[in-house]
């Protein structure tokens, strides 16, 4: 029976890398898979998947009027053999819209296809993003991808923003950034790290 899995890490744990694994895995067997990402986030470009490691991958550019059970659909018009799609992977899922994600419980129950969708959990300011939010609540399975703190050696479940070198705790939710904009941390450190800057002047 197709599920829902969603994994979810800090920056660096290597979510877009797993999806690479993932869809080699299948392919070496002759699978076929489908790879959707959201059109504007991706660091390498709107049609690629692209891991910090230098790997990459071609992937369906996804944006906010993207109907993804419809998508899917119509590749399995087109594919040819039994079981032609055999498993959905989503990169940069916190982005998708709450519709996307409903459109994936689709895609597991009536096409019985399974999805994995791979994304941050929480934003630099530890606020579900909206994507995430309804994975958390529409997952048949939720697994965590697990990595180092950028400062210490424990377990990192948040991120920091920076901007000049310095941590931010204000501004818009969604901003492209790589290593030198963010970095994963523990709460620990994510703490101390406001603790030690004066706070941002409140603008109206």
């Amino acid at each position: 029976m197709a599920q829902l899995y969603y994994k979810y890490g800090t920056m660096n744990s290597g979510k877009s890398f797993e999806i690479i694994k993932v869809a080699h895995n299948y392919e070496e067997q002759g699978k076929q898979v489908l790879i959707y990402s959201p059109s504007f986030s991706a660091r390498d470009g709107a049609e690629l998947v692209g891991s910090r490691v230098g790997f990459e991958r071609a992937a369906i550019p996804v944006d906010e009027h993207t109907n993804l059970y419809e998508s899917v659909k119509s590749h399995l018009s087109t594919s040819t053999g039994p079981n032609k799609i055999y498993c959905v992977l989503i990169d940069e899922a916190q982005f998708l819209k709450k519709h996307h994600i409903l459109e994936l419980t689709q895609v597991v129950d009536e096409l019985n296809i399974p999805v994995m969708a791979f994304g941050l959990k929480n934003d630099f300011q530890n606020q579900l993003f909206e994507g995430s939010y309804n994975l958390l609540v529409q997952a048949d399975k939720i697994e965590e991808i697990k990595t180092i703190c950028w400062f210490c050696d424990r377990k990192a479940t948040m991120v920091i923003r920076f901007r000049d070198g310095q941590p931010v705790n204000a501004g818009e939710q969604i901003q492209i950034g790589g290593n030198e904009d963010y970095k994963p941390v523990c709460r620990r450190c994510y703490n101390q790290a406001f603790r030690e800057v004066e706070p941002e002047p409140e603008t109206e």
